[in-house]
């Protein structure tokens, strides 16, 4: 037997599911309109030309601008920016200190440089193709500075693509980061290898000397002037000690330092640790020391006169006594 359907109360003919018709120029229209997709089904692509996206100052940056519709797209005109800036912030700390600062910390300006590619009009169905080439140059005294991703210093460089529409239709943006690397550095690299040895008398910052259980490690790092695309390398030996031992990891640490006239602000933050050993180790067994340092992480050692970015490393070392022992090694790296 089969029911009467029920009739649909105030819908409308054609009006299955309960779908809301909603006004022009409203959210749903729009949304994602600044990822460069709108809900029409046109979409805003950029793709550069090389796929690690890799380049040095005076380069041409090269690709192309994607846009692709099932229906033929109106614009006001289609635009390409290229901007690199280095943004610094404050650490929590510092904001309270150093009132100054608030006017000395805006984002510098590395380069900004905007190109039309198109003119008002309209792209047919499909997909179209815009292609586009971008000189790497700076104006003055500029220096392009490595890409770097830090926490209180960030240099970035993107390329934003505008498509400017009618008033009833939302523009399209697209955004897209590439990498710069800085000028390999002239000269070969003199290594600069360095010996330590940890014992209770070489610490500092020891409250009672005494009550420290006795132990000896000794060890080497090949370098610590460094070739960023190389590990850093050494070893380390466990002579003697009392206590048995946790744990030995090696610590890569970002040193940032924003400054102005009135003063500066330097934090330490950590941007990997590895775990070199774990539980008692053998005594007299060398413990390779081996890092690759984290590309966007780290950027050869870079100092101007607004911020600073340095690096160190720290050997770690735990004991099952709670101690914990730390022994600090600044690094230069480079480019080659």
């Amino acid at each position: 037997m089969q029911l009467p359907a029920k009739k649909g109360k105030g819908r409308g003919p054609g009006r299955r599911g309960g779908a809301a018709l909603l006004p022009l120029g409203s959210r749903a229209a729009g949304s994602g309109a600044r990822n460069g997709v709108l809900a029409m089904g046109t979409s805003l692509d950029i793709k550069i030309k090389r796929a690690n996206k890799v380049y040095h100052a005076g380069e041409m940056l090269s690709g192309v601008v994607v846009v692709s519709g099932k229906d033929s797209v109106q614009h006001q005109g289609v635009s390409l920016t290229v901007e690199g800036s280095v943004n610094l912030q404050l650490s929590a700390k510092s904001v309270g200190v150093f009132e100054a600062f608030y006017n000395s910390v805006k984002p510098i300006q590395i380069i900004n440089s905007t190109i039309e590619m198109v003119k008002p009009g309209k792209f047919p169905p499909g997909k179209t193709e815009i292609p586009f080439e971008f000189p790497l140059h700076v104006k003055g005294n500029k220096v392009l500075y490595e890409t770097y991703h830090g926490v209180f210093v960030n240099i970035q460089y993107t390329l934003r693509c505008d498509m400017r529409r009618s008033l009833l239709a939302k523009d399209l943006t697209k955004t897209c980061e590439f990498i710069v690397h800085s000028a390999p550095q002239k000269g070969k690299l003199t290594p600069s290898p360095v010996d330590f040895t940890i014992t209770p008398e070489t610490l500092q910052n020891v409250k009672e000397r005494a009550l420290l259980p006795k132990f000896l490690i000794r060890g080497h790092l090949n370098s610590t002037n460094c070739v960023i695309t190389q590990p850093l390398t050494g070893e380390l030996v466990v002579e003697s000690s009392e206590a048995a031992i946790k744990s030995i990891e090696l610590q890569l640490v970002r040193v940032e330092t924003c400054g102005c006239a009135e003063g500066y602000a330097r934090d330490a933050t950590e941007i990997q640790n590895i775990q070199i050993a774990d539980g008692d180790v053998c005594r007299g067994l060398a413990v390779p020391i081996y890092m690759v340092f984290p590309r966007l992480f780290t950027c050869p050692t870079l100092e101007t006169t607004n911020f600073k970015v340095e690096f160190e490393v720290n050997i770690v070392v735990l004991l099952h006594a709670d101690h914990l022992i730390t022994e600090n090694f600044p690094l230069k790296l480079c480019r080659m």
